[in-house]
C-alpha cells in the first residue's frame, strides 16, 4: 500500500524537523507524538478512519474540532490539555503548509481554530516558612536523608523545572566561587542559575559522600535511585510528597499536595518579595517572554499590601467609640 501524503509529512515533522530544524526537547517531541497517537485513535475509534487511509484532504477543520471536543467529552481532558493539543497540531500545519502550498487554503482554515479560554490559575506556591519546614524534613543523620535534602535544596535554589533536575550531571555544578549549576532546559537551552551559599555547603557534602567530587564522574547523574540510575519525575514527586506529608503534620502551613513545579514557583515568589527586577527573574526561571514572568507579579497580593500601607497613611481611626456606652442610641432602639 502506498503511503498518504499525511503519513509521510507526519514522520518528517516528529522524525525530523522538530528535531533537527526546530531543536526542540525529548519532552516536547514526546508530547506531540502523544497528541497523534490520540488523533489517529479518534480517527479510527470515532470516524473509522483507519491510520492507512488518513490524508491531508481528510485532516481538516472540521475533523480537528471534533477530535478536541472528544478529547474533553469522551476522556474528560481539561482545557489546558486541550489546548496543548491544538498547539501541536497548530505546529504540525505550519509545516505542513511550506511543504504543500497547493492546500494553502484549507490548512489555514485549520490552523486559525482557536485556544479555548481558560480560567486563569492561582499559582500555587509555598511561604518561606513553609518552605523551611518543608526542607527540615530529611533525616540529616541518615544517608538517603542528606540525598534527599540536597535534592529538594537545589530544586528550590534554582528553581530548576523538575525535567532539568533529573538531567543534571556532575559536570554542571561548579561550586568554586561564584558558585552556578547549568541547567538545560525547553529547547535545549543553557542557563547558569547562581546558587546560595548553603546549598552549595550541602552539596559539597553530598559529592564527597557520594563519591562524585572527580572530573571522571562528570557525565553521572547528579541525583540517582537505588540502583544508581537517574531519577525519574515520579521519583522526584514520590520524595517530594514524603517530605511534604510530615511536614504539613508539623504545620497547616504546608498545603495538602505539594508538587515539584510548585516549588519552582515558590522561588520566584519569594524573590519577587524580596525586591529582584521581574527581567532577572525572568532569565533566572528561563521564561522566553517576559509575560509569562508576570503571572506571579499579578498573584502577588501581599506585596501589593506592602506596597499601598507605604503608599498611603492610615485614614480610618480604628479608635471608634463603643456603641453600648452610647445612650441616646440605645434609648432609640429600645423605642423602634
Amino acid at each position: 500500500m502506498k503511503p498518504t501524503d499525511f503519513a509521510e509529512h507526519l514522520t518528517a515533522f516528529l522524525s525530523t524537523y522538530l528535531t533537527s530544524q526546530k531543536n526542540v526537547s525529548k519532552n516536547t517531541i514526546y508530547s506531540y507524538r502523544d497528541t497523534f497517537k490520540l488523533l489517529l485513535r479518534y480517527c479510527q475509534d470515532v470516524k473509522q478512519i483507519p491510520a492507512e487511509r488518513l490524508t491531508l484532504a481528510k485532516f481538516t477543520a472540521d475533523l480537528i474540532t471534533g477530535f478536541l471536543d472528544w478529547l474533553e467529552s469522551e476522556r474528560k481532558c481539561s482545557i489546558s490539555t486541550r489546548n496543548l493539543r491544538l498547539t501541536a497540531i497548530h505546529s504540525f500545519l505550519r509545516y505542513v503548509q511550506y511543504e504543500e502550498p497547493a492546500g494553502l487554503l484549507p490548512l489555514q482554515k485549520a490552523m486559525a481554530i482557536p485556544m479555548k479560554k481558560t480560567p486563569k490559575a492561582v499559582v500555587e506556591h509555598l511561604s518561606p516558612e513553609a518552605m523551611q519546614l518543608l526542607l527540615a524534613q530529611p533525616d540529616r543523620n541518615s544517608l538517603k536523608g542528606r540525598r534527599d535534602l540536597a535534592l529538594l535544596s537545589v530544586l528550590y535554589d534554582t528553581g530548576a523545572r523538575v525535567q532539568e533536575l533529573i538531567d543534571l550531571r556532575v559536570g554542571d555544578v561548579f561550586l568554586d566561587t561564584p558558585a552556578v549549576i547549568q541547567l538545560t532546559g525547553k529547547g535545549n537551552k543553557t542557563r547558569r542559575v547562581p546558587l546560595m551559599k548553603n546549598t552549595v555547603h550541602v552539596l559539597q557534602r553530598y559529592k564527597l559522600e557520594q563519591k562524585l567530587d572527580s572530573p571522571s564522574k562528570n557525565e553521572y547523574p547528579l541525583f540517582t535511585n537505588n540502583q544508581r540510575n537517574k531519577l525519574t519525575k515520579e521519583g522526584v514527586a514520590h520524595i517530594l510528597a514524603k517530605y511534604a506529608a510530615t511536614a504539613r503534620q508539623l504545620s497547616t502551613i504546608v498545603p495538602p499536595k505539594v508538587r515539584p513545579h510548585m516549588l519552582r514557583h515558590s522561588k520566584a515568589m519569594h524573590l519577587l518579595q524580596a525586591g529582584v527586577n521581574l527581567f532577572y527573574i525572568r532569565d533566572f526561571l528561563g521564561h522566553v517572554d517576559l509575560k509569562t514572568t508576570e503571572v506571579y507579579a499579578r498573584t502577588d497580593t501581599e506585596t501589593k499590601r506592602k506596597a499601598i500601607e507605604q503608599a498611603y497613611p492610615d485614614l480610618i481611626d480604628n479608635n471608634l467609640p463603643d456603641w453600648n456606652q452610647d445612650q441616646a442610641l440605645l434609648s432609640w432602639l429600645s423605642e423602634l
